[in-house]
């Protein structure tokens, strides 16, 4: 009863004091593992789990439980192993092939995916993970109008799914029916709505009305799902600017310039980086299309090499700060570590490939001694329409600072300090690429993008929109179209409710053309 309470310190106790008499006490070892989980200690909880699975093999949850620890630490396999145990135990249940199917579509081996989905769905027509983990498959790979059935497939059956109601919220394409919209707007009438679900709710219902162009009710379900989901954030934006003060003082230009020389020598990962929404899966679907470039997605590896630096360090130095303790040769094997582990999301054996994960923006300078022929490209937008773009977008984790305007506009200054500093130590390394231009001429930001990256022209990246290949992003439906400019200064529809966001931005929107600034900087 202890840990119901939330007394998790003296049931963790009480746990390891059994063990001690009796260490096969599988009770005792399944607690204490959910501990674990609790605290995201996944490496003890595997440890517990497969102890008490020695002795009770036929513990189906155990092995679900086990399969979710091992995922959680990237092993793919040996989670699939288990859930593979858990599906034998009970052939019947749906929830083995449902977890089953997410972890190939985490790892994109979505043939497998679909059919382990498909096979829940099978065992249980109605279970939301079958049907909603179907429609995201579908979706990835760009199999819209069944992604779409799929996903009303769900709601059907399930209507308070407010998840599977935002998966299509998400399709940025599509369209909400009157029916729909007025489904949803019961489920908000719900006064025991769990808070997760309503959060969904309301971003849906933000994109309905957006697109029926009531741009008062879309902010107002915006404002409401954002102020919902920041409650359950956990957000500090003075860590984020005490941690890009320390990435500014160790990648100084003369310790650069000191290590010029270092790092893997390949030039084959071309990193496409910036904030969410501001163009960057369009510029990766563009290089995409060239057939010396392989599209992946947004890649972990980056930053967990670089976190693991300071880890085996006798003199508990941490990253950024370990990197100025480590040789040529170390600098050399990271290089070539990133290059081995993402060996596993390269199936088409194309010498070049793309790593688009936003956020690497804070680990160029590290990037740039590891990889020193790495080519890095920051997809910029309009600071209003980035951020807004985030705003309107609920993530599935990361991302905490999208949920407030305040926090959201700081953010922004931070990341466009971060991208300062790189091109005044590294000039010429990082390419800014304007979404707004790339729409305006197409050509012109193509020919950029591919002689930064040392690639002959090809004509199919203008024609991006043909290249069949599976996007996971929030804009797999944008880039599969040609390019239109109805996203540019969308801003301007909602500018009388971002006066927070506004001012904290001053300064850099003081710096745009006449034409790009707000009419409150206009004066």
């Amino acid at each position: 009863g202890l840990q119901r309470m939330g007394n998790i310190k003296d049931a963790e106790k009480i746990y390891r004091d059994v063990l001690i008499k009796d260490p096969g006490n599988v009770d005792a070892l399944r607690l204490l593992a959910g501990v674990a989980m609790k605290a995201k200690q996944w490496g003890d909880a595997e440890i517990m789990l497969e102890r008490a699975l020695e002795k009770a093999p036929d513990f189906h949850q155990g092995w679900m439980d086990l399969g979710l620890a091992r995922q959680e630490q990237d092993k793919t396999d040996a989670a699939l192993e288990a859930y593979a145990r858990a599906m034998r135990l009970e052939p019947n249940r749906a929830s083995g092939f449902v977890a089953a199917g997410t972890t190939n579509a985490m790892v994109g081996r979505h043939d497998e995916a679909l059919d382990f989905f498909r096979q829940a769905r099978n065992r249980n027509p109605s279970h939301p993970g079958a049907l909603s983990g179907l429609g995201h498959v579908l979706k990835t790979i760009g199999q819209q109008d069944e992604a779409i059935a799929s996903y009303r497939e769900c709601i059907r059956h399930n209507p308070n799914h407010g998840e599977t109601w935002w998966s299509l919220a998400n399709l940025k394409t599509f369209r909400f029916t009157d029916d729909e919209i007025a489904t949803m707007q019961a489920q908000l009438e719900n006064e025991n709505l769990p808070d997760e679900q309503r959060a969904n709710f309301e971003f849906a219902l933000g994109k309905a009305f957006e697109d029926a162009g009531d741009y008062e009710q879309a902010f107002s379900h915006y404002a409401q799902g954002n102020d919902n989901r920041r409650q359950r954030e956990s957000y500090d934006p003075v860590q984020t600017a005490d941690l890009h003060d320390r990435f500014i003082k160790t990648f100084s230009k003369t310790f650069l310039e000191e290590h010029s020389g270092s790092g893997d020598p390949s030039n084959a990962a071309i990193f496409i980086v910036g904030l969410p929404r501001s163009g960057s899966t369009l510029i990766e679907q563009i290089l995409a299309s060239h057939p010396d470039v392989e599209g992946t997605h947004e890649l972990p590896d980056l930053g967990r090499i670089a976190r693991s630096i300071g880890l085996h360090r006798e003199d508990r130095s941490v990253y950024p700060e370990a990197t100025a303790l480590l040789g040529e040769d170390e600098l050399r094997e990271l290089g070539a570590e990133y290059l081995r582990r993402t060996e596993r999301h390269r199936e088409l054996g194309r010498p070049r490939f793309t790593d688009k994960l936003p956020n690497n923006f804070v680990h160029i300078g590290f990037l740039s001694l590891i990889l020193p022929n790495a080519r890095v490209i920051n997809a910029k937008r309009h600071p209003l329409d980035s951020c807004l773009g985030s705003y309107k977008q609920l993530f599935a984790r990361g991302q905490p600072y999208t949920y407030d305007l305040y926090e959201l506009g700081e953010f922004y200054l931070e990341y466009q300090r971060m991208i300062d500093h790189w091109h005044e130590v590294l000039p010429g390394k990082v390419l800014d690429v304007q979404y707004e231009d790339t729409v305006e001429d197409l050509e012109t930001q193509v020919r950029r993008i591919l002689e930064h990256c040392d690639l002959p022209w090809n004509d199919a990246c203008m024609k991006f929109y043909e290249t069949d290949r599976a996007v996971k992003t929030a804009s797999s439906e944008q880039v599969r179209q040609p390019i239109y400019s109805s996203s540019v200064q969308l801003w301007r529809h909602y500018e009388h409710h971002l006066g927070p966001l506004i001012e904290v931005l001053e300064p850099l929107l003081r710096r745009l053309p006449d034409d790009w600034q707000p009419g409150s900087l206009r004066t």
